[in-house]
């Protein structure tokens, strides 16, 4: 008889985010704390990372820090942890130390491996019994699956890309079923991924990952696996409105559009080969964060309401965009004697462009912490007389550059 086995699922905790001049640690460091806490009270047998366990392929040191912290206390739980690579890892430097961390009970998975059978993972229950089977999928890159093919147009690399990653789903599951029949068990066979499904709603923060060639991952064309436990969208959700095939999102809001969604990790129950259950567990807000809209007059007043939710020690940030009055030269002074006195901190003001503020636009200066890296290249590109293929090219030209920058 198998044993039942409980995973969490989890993703994209961006460990060593700075957020507009701001460090997320303290608020990394309560959920890794509360995390273990959960792993202790729902005896977990497992936690996937299904990618971008680090915001950066060159982390700061006390990110590195966290990540080893977690895993020695998550060892000491009697759990154990798979960490697949994301598109924000570096495949080198989570690679370095996958040998140590073996021996603490982590199995770490940041690319596509040479020998496909690497990515095929055996989880146990608690007691050592064998509780299911992994295809560890980590985010996959074009070159780790197709060779370039000279004149190709655009929509031949996304189908040749799609049907690769279709395939490299399926060779691994073929190998599942081969391991599930050896082991003589009833074991579910789980799947993960780091990728955009079709349908799946983003925010600010996620980073498109596939160059020009893969804008999303159809839903038909993942392998028939009990569950597929998926990273890169921040957002939890079902995909196409399926029970096992899902998001658990970021464990802290990473951008100012995620401040109201309630963050959770996902509680996995199997019986035999079949899920039993998908179960949320809310995450609590460690950081309180908001953004504002409206006039001056508008804006005292729901100030004051975030203010309610902060503390002199942990005050809530805030993004205010200002409409009506978006024409006052001294807009910050306003802004701070509004928030004079209160336990909050505004990280961007904004003023509203609308067509009659056009002539203003010069008045409306942002800073580098309001634009990503693309947000400049793409302001660039506008000053140049482009047509649209030319356009789509030089940013997809630019995304190689920025992904071969994160994996140095």
């Amino acid at each position: 008889m198998t044993q039942p086995i409980r995973i969490l699922h989890t993703s994209d905790w961006h460990l060593g985010q700075h957020f507009m001049g701001k460090t997320r640690q303290a608020e990394h460091q309560a959920f890794c704390t509360w995390l273990i806490e959960q792993v202790r009270e729902q005896a977990i047998d497992a936690v996937l990372i299904a990618g971008d366990i680090f915001d950066t392929g060159a982390p700061p040191s006390y990110a590195r820090e966290q990540y080893n912290r977690f895993i020695v206390e998550l060892r000491a739980s009697g759990c154990a942890l798979v960490v697949l690579g994301g598109n924000h890892d570096s495949v080198a430097m989570l690679g370095e130390s996958k040998t140590l961390l073996a021996q603490l009970g982590t199995r770490v998975i940041p690319g596509v491996c040479e020998q496909l059978e690497e990515q095929l993972l055996v989880l146990h229950t608690r007691d050592g019994a064998p509780g299911a089977i992994l295809c560890g999928i980590p985010f996959i890159r074009p070159r780790d699956v197709l060779l370039s093919q000279a004149g190709q147009s655009a929509q031949d690399k996304q189908l040749s890309l799609q049907q690769a990653i279709q395939k490299h789903y399926q060779n691994l599951y073929a190998l599942a079923v081969a391991k599930r029949a050896e082991l003589g068990a009833e074991l579910p066979i789980i799947a993960t991924g780091h990728l955009t499904t079709v349908g799946a709603s983003a925010s600010d923060s996620v980073r498109e990952i596939y160059v020009g060639s893969l804008e999303a991952f159809p839903t038909n064309a993942f392998p028939p696996a009990a569950y597929i436990a998926l990273g890169h969208i921040h957002r939890p959700q079902k995909v196409a409105g399926l029970e096992h095939i899902r998001y658990s999102g970021s464990p802290i809001a990473l951008s100012f559009d995620e401040a109201k969604q309630q963050k959770e990790v996902l509680l996995l129950e199997f019986a035999a080969s079949t899920l039993q259950s998908v179960t949320p567990l809310a995450v609590p807000c460690f950081q309180p964060l908001a953004s504002l809209r409206g006039s001056l007059k508008e804006l005292a007043a729901s100030i004051a309401t975030q203010a309610s939710l902060g503390t002199p020690e942990r005050p809530v940030w805030l993004e205010i965009q200002v409409s009506t009055d978006d024409y006052l030269n001294d807009l910050q002074s306003h802004i701070n004697t509004l928030c004079e006195g209160l336990p909050v901190e505004v990280l961007r003001i904004r003023r509203e462009r609308g067509t009659s503020a056009a002539n203003l636009a010069s008045s409306a200066r942002e800073t580098l912490d309001e634009l990503t890296a693309e947000d400049v290249f793409t302001r660039r590109l506008q000053l140049e007389q482009l047509d649209d293929a030319d356009t789509q090219r030089l940013q997809g030209l630019y995304r190689e550059v920025l992904e071969g920058l994160d994996r140095i």
